[in-house]
């Protein structure tokens, strides 16, 4: 079983910028991608951005993109997420996990899951 824990969380303005980093125990990843989802309360689990293995292939949510990029260095069994223009509507409890399949994108498509950084954007 894999572990992740989220770091990089915090308050911010809007219009500021936050970098989260979810790293991984072991020297290798399980499955092929790794996501990250945000809930906010009262709220289901929405996805974010997800990358392929490689790095090369990323996916985001059409509220985020343009804005949050989602980058990995397998090296360090890290995925980042880095936010920037951040709107009081991102604010949540951001997560990573690790994907069952290569190109996955709900929830159920991942199997394992951090615990999650808080982000809260002011205004």
């Amino acid at each position: 079983q894999v572990q992740l824990v989220e770091s990089g969380g915090g308050l911010v303005q809007a219009g500021g910028s936050l970098r989260l980093s979810c790293a991984a125990s072991g020297r290798t990843f399980r499955n092929y991608a790794m996501g990250w989802f945000r809930q906010a309360p009262g709220k289901e689990r929405e996805f974010v951005a997800a990358v392929d293995w490689s790095g090369v292939v990323t996916n985001y949510a059409n509220s985020v993109k343009g804005r949050f990029t989602i980058s990995r260095d397998n090296a360090k069994n890290t995925v980042y997420l880095l936010l920037n223009s951040l709107k009081p509507e991102d604010t949540g409890v951001y997560y990573c996990a690790t994907g069952a399949s290569p190109y996955p994108r709900s929830p159920s498509e991942y199997d394992n899951w951090g615990q999650g950084t808080q982000v809260t954007v002011s205004l």
